[in-house]
Order: C-alpha cells, then structure tokens, then sequence
C-alpha cells in the first residue's frame, strides 16, 4: 500500500494561519494533515465496505520550511500490518527533491458505524 499526494502551499497553510507559529511557512500541523491523507489514500482501496480507518499514533519530524507557492509531495507507505493494525512511513518533499519531513503513522481499520455509536 502506497500513495503519494502534492499540494502547493497556500497562505492558509503557514503557520500563521493555523497558529503554530509567526513565520509564512508550511505549518506543522498543516504537514502533518496532508501525511494522514497520504496515509488514506493508500489505505482506503484496500477497506472492506463500511470500515474506514482511524490515527492512533504519529511521529513526525518537520525538518525544512516551504514556503508559499512551493509544492510538497507527500509519499506514503506500508511498512507493517497485524490485523486491523496498519503502519506507515512518512516523507514529504518539496517538488525538486529536498526532504522536508519524515515519520510514521499508524492507523486502526475500524467499522464506521460501530465505532460512531461509541462516542
């Protein structure tokens, strides 16, 4: 399982915006968003009908700024399954090449319905 999306980093993206920090740059949370949706899309063609998958854990180094403008690929990839428990690891690059994060996330195959009702 692997996906890889591209976004450009647009100002409602900086850190300014989503309010973890002062600079116009690439929030942090903002990365750490576009890799989960990485993560789904690799994921998600492979889910039974009515299962959808949730985060349970993330490690996620942000290593370089990107600015406004810049484009980010995002790679996901399968790196373990036991059972409804998937793993992946992480990078995200801006559109040249160089690195500006990696990690880890992991993910929960879960019944949609079920786990809605539980709340």
């Amino acid at each position: 399982m692997d996906a890889t999306l591209t976004f450009t980093v647009t100002n409602e993206d900086t850190a300014i915006a989503v309010g973890s920090g002062s600079l116009p740059v690439l929030g942090s949370p903002r990365l750490l968003a576009w890799c989960e949706a990485a993560t789904c899309a690799a994921i998600d063609p492979t889910l039974p009908a009515g299962s959808t998958s949730v985060g349970t854990r993330v490690e996620l180094e942000h290593q370089a700024a990107s600015a406004v403008g810049q484009q980010v690929e995002v790679t996901a990839s399968s790196t373990y399954v036991d059972g409804r428990l998937h793993r992946f690891t992480v990078a995200a690059r801006n559109v040249g090449g160089k690195l500006v994060a990696t990690g880890e996330i992991t993910r929960l195959v879960v019944d949609a319905e079920r786990f809605l009702s539980r709340l």
